[in-house]
């Protein structure tokens, strides 16, 4: 299979756990604690892996956080590339309120990193050993790196012959754009928000969408449209994709799901528009699990399976 690598510059530890009432200015006792390896890259190598596939994850890592965060991994089988950095890795909190059913996520920020730190990480992501056919960059940027890390990421992906893949938003995805990759993930809000525009229809999204690939910005875009499924747009045109309804344990991971069975359906030679159905697959997947713990594989599988069979003969 084709090599795939995917650059986390925010990874994190993510905690979850369970409270029977979220009540203001009381102590609350949690119960059933998860503690499981996160951030934009980490977790799509972790849907990867879930999924029968396999990746090589770069990502900075400092402090006994971050040994924990490496041995979480170890745990799930992956071995990633750790960047050592001064600073600890993150830690987050999503916490499940039982009386309601509602979740709160509180995400921390990351460490900020030195100039040398994050110039270290495009070092080691030029000079891998296994030419990579995929580099994932995805996630937030902490402080101290610039916005357009990933404008380079995409200037070292071109040399490399590699197809990049930014899951982002802001200004750092649209210096990404400018330089030219090869797909995007965003939600109808990022995307208005890097056009400056109100999507407001289906017409509207779409032609949007159309108008990033014709310039050349990115020859796919897989715009989430949350329960209303997927826009995919490729220069072939632009197509709506339904996503399966599924009971909802937690939202936690479903994007980088989502990426993770997109670009190894793509690895495994798929095209297009299988390995987006295969990554809506993932996604759909991975709400069905409780806080990060991603998709299954068997559920992955299932879904997929149901997916073309729904959207046989439709494109």
């Amino acid at each position: 299979m084709k090599t795939i690598i995917t650059l986390t510059m925010n990874p994190a530890i993510d905690k979850s756990a369970n409270v029977a009432q979220v009540i203001v200015e009381r102590k609350l006792y949690c119960h059933s604690p998860r503690f499981e390896p996160g951030g934009g890259g980490v977790n799509v190598s972790r849907a990867i892996r879930k999924i029968g596939g396999a990746s090589i994850p770069l990502f900075p890592c400092g402090g006994p956080t971050g040994d924990a965060l490496l041995e979480l991994l170890q745990q799930e089988g992956l071995t990633g590339r750790p960047l050592p950095v001064e600073g600890w890795t993150r830690e987050n909190l999503v916490v499940l309120e039982e009386s309601s059913g509602l979740q709160f996520r509180f995400t921390m920020p990351g460490t900020p990193l030195s100039d040398q730190e994050w110039h270290t990480c495009l070092d080691t992501l030029a000079a891998v050993d296994q030419h990579p056919a995929f580099i994932v960059a995805s996630g937030s940027l902490p402080a101290g790196v610039p916005d357009d890390f990933y404008a380079q990421v995409a200037r070292i992906g071109k040399k490399l012959g590699a197809k990049v893949i930014i899951d982002t938003s802001g200004t750092p995805l649209r210096l990404a754009l400018e330089e030219g990759i090869y797909l995007i993930k965003p939600n109808i809000r990022e995307l208005g928000e890097l056009m400056g525009l109100e999507l407001a229809d289906e017409t509207n999204q779409g032609e949007i969408a159309m108008e990033m690939v014709d310039s050349g910005q990115c020859a796919v875009v897989v715009l989430s449209l949350g329960a209303g499924g997927v826009l995919l747009a490729t220069s072939d045109g632009h197509e709506r994709l339904q996503t399966p309804v599924v009971p909802i344990k937690s939202k936690v991971g479903a994007g980088d799901s989502m990426v993770g069975g997109i670009v190894l359906s793509l690895a495994r030679g798929k095209e297009v528009r299988d390995a987006v159905l295969f990554g809506i697959a993932a996604g759909a997947a991975a709400v069905m699990t409780p806080g990060s713990e991603l998709c299954r594989g068997e559920d992955v599988e299932r879904l997929y399976g149901q997916l073309l069979t729904e959207n046989h003969g439709k494109h």
